[in-house]
């Protein structure tokens, strides 16, 4: 990493006019060359011309310090030179027949050859310098994945606004760390090194920018290992493509919906906690302070705890339909997904449902033999209505899991998950 204080008017590598001091065409792999390359770089572009140069110079510098067959992929999308100057300078340029950002990436994946297969954006916003202390780690067995913190690292002056450096990505890596146990200081960098058996494990799917968050989620669900790296953070060359709150809103959406533990049974569990709770204090006499809860006490315990059973139903639909990063792992999904069967939680349901019935006929019973006045207060109707409710979900839940889960068998939903990976 170059630390040196920069002359005034110098361009970002020293020279004067900003140009690079690097003559020709750097000294990258083609697509053709027998030399099989140890280290892959691969730059996502979008009318780029502006940095792309200063960039494949640092690279061509880094790749010389490390002394390593190298190739360089320009995953291409631009309208400008940016293709024309990546081609010059020696790089291999593809262009991804679909627009957005994590599907360049994906898409020049399928071209890298290297071993180890190095990422970051061709904007001059990352100091392609810094890349050998990054590539050291993972090439040298410690870890899988070499994250350059910006956090942890230098930014320049005006190279991040005050939101996004105090606010945006501290928010954004905090919850990431939470949902995923990450333990990293900067999710969001995008510069970083993996070795290409850790790429070849992780599942990558997402076209837009939040396959920086997927790329260390689904390393950290994995267990592969990451070191971070501080790195220096410049101002961009060119026009900034980032839209701060529809990118942030982006991540976090991808971050829940793949988190469906956080999203959907901690706020159900709690909500079927405190229902029945409240439910039990209405019926149960008891003094809170000199509050005597009451039939809306149960109400509202009724509410929680359908509300409750509905949202971690939706946990149960997501383990088995949408296979997210990190399923849930509470002990009403796993429980769950261990015994579950059609006809087991159709028999629970109707079961419930007979029990509310027979509360309600009751009640009903003694309304048509003794009158109205008879009845006993609100609370027994409300626990009984509870009952029907809840025990009519249960049957339509195992109904739907069954035919999201398939598949015309009786095992649990865990066996069947276990059954159609081979394990």
């Amino acid at each position: 990493m170059s630390s040196e204080t920069e002359a005034p008017g110098a361009g970002i590598d020293g020279r004067e006019d900003g140009s690079e001091s690097t003559d020709g065409k750097a000294p990258f792999l083609p697509a053709d060359s027998e030399t099989v390359p140890t280290l892959s770089v691969v730059l996502p572009t979008l009318n780029e011309e502006a940095g792309v140069r200063r960039c494949l110079t640092w690279i061509a510098e880094a790749a010389a310090e490390l002394g390593v067959p190298t190739e360089v992929i320009v995953s291409d999308s631009s309208t400008d030179r940016t293709p024309d100057i990546a081609r010059e300078m020696g790089a291999i340029v593809v262009e991804p027949d679909r627009p957005g950002y994590g599907y360049a990436y994906r898409y020049a994946f399928q071209h890298v050859r290297g071993e180890y297969v190095a990422i970051g954006d061709a904007d001059t916003t990352y100091d392609f310098r810094d890349l050998p202390r990054l590539f050291r780690p993972v090439a040298d067995g410690e870890a899988d994945i070499a994250l350059g913190s910006r956090l942890a690292g230098e930014i320049r002056p005006g190279a991040m606004p005050a939101l996004h450096r105090y606010v945006g990505n501290p928010l954004l890596t905090a919850f990431l760390n939470v949902f995923y146990d990450a333990g990293v200081t900067d999710a969001h960098s995008g510069f970083r090194v993996v070795s290409r058996d850790a790429l070849a494990a992780l599942r990558l799917r997402s076209d837009g920018m939040e396959f920086a968050s997927e790329m260390i989620m689904d390393a950290a669900a994995k267990d592969v290992r990451i070191v971070e790296v501080p790195i220096t953070y410049h101002e961009r060359s060119g026009e900034a493509t980032l839209h701060s709150l529809r990118d942030g809103w982006r991540h976090v959406r991808f971050m829940l919906v793949n988190a469906p533990g956080y999203l959907f049974s901690g706020p159900g569990l709690a909500m079927i906690g405190l229902g029945i709770l409240a439910m039990t204090l209405a019926v149960v006499p008891v003094d809170l302070m000199g509050v005597d809860p009451n039939v809306r006490t149960m109400i509202a315990g009724s509410l929680l705890t359908i509300l409750g059973l509905q949202a971690t139903s939706l946990a149960v639909f997501t383990k088995a339909a949408a296979d997210p990063i990190r399923a849930p792992s509470d002990p009403l999904t796993t429980a769950v997904a261990t015994v579950m069967t059609l006809e087991r939680g159709v028999l629970v349901g109707i079961l419930v449902f007979v029990a509310g019935i027979a509360s309600a006929g009751l009640l009903l019973q003694r309304w048509l033999v003794a009158g109205y006045e008879a009845l006993p207060g609100l609370t027994a109707d409300v626990a009984a209505f509870t009952a029907i409710v809840v025990g009519i979900q249960t049957v339509f839940f195992s109904f739907f899991l069954s035919a999201i889960g398939d598949y015309g068998t009786d095992l649990p939903l865990a066996e069947r998950t276990r059954d159609d990976d081979g394990d």
